[in-house]
């Protein structure tokens, strides 16, 4: 479980720099600058608990594997935002965009979360 927190860990700081470099892209920032905080890298680790989930949902369908995993990452998104906001350290904001809860998660990222999980799901079988 240790090495999936540290793969799980490493590959969420990667896919954050990665969409908000393309996020500045959208907003015509041609150097693409992505950034990440060093507090990103437990609450992504905690995406290893996906490999004994999908291990026992191995005959669900896709779709619910998906909509199970995005529920989980909007809990762990909603948890650690409220925890870490409240000592002020909390490295997003979503209070100045529609669809978001208490500034810390936004409900229109659900797809993202949705394919993010599916695709942590195979990361983490590959090993098998």
């Amino acid at each position: 479980m240790k090495n999936d927190f540290i793969k799980c860990g490493a590959l969420g700081w990667c896919m954050e720099i990665f969409w908000t470099g393309l996020h500045a892209l959208g907003n015509r920032e041609w150097k693409m600058t992505g950034h990440s905080s060093l507090l990103m890298f437990p609450i992504y680790g905690m995406a290893a608990c996906i490999g004994p989930v999908s291990r026992r949902l191995k005959k669900v369908p896709p779709l619910i594997r998906g909509s199970l995993y995005m529920l989980g990452i909007f809990a762990a998104e909603l948890g650690t935002g409220m925890f870490l906001k409240h000592f002020h350290m909390c490295p997003w904001d979503y209070s100045n965009t529609p669809y978001h809860y208490k500034g810390v998660i936004r409900l229109d990222y659900a797809p993202v979360w949705f394919f993010t999980g599916l695709f942590y799901e195979k990361i983490l079988s590959l090993k098998e």
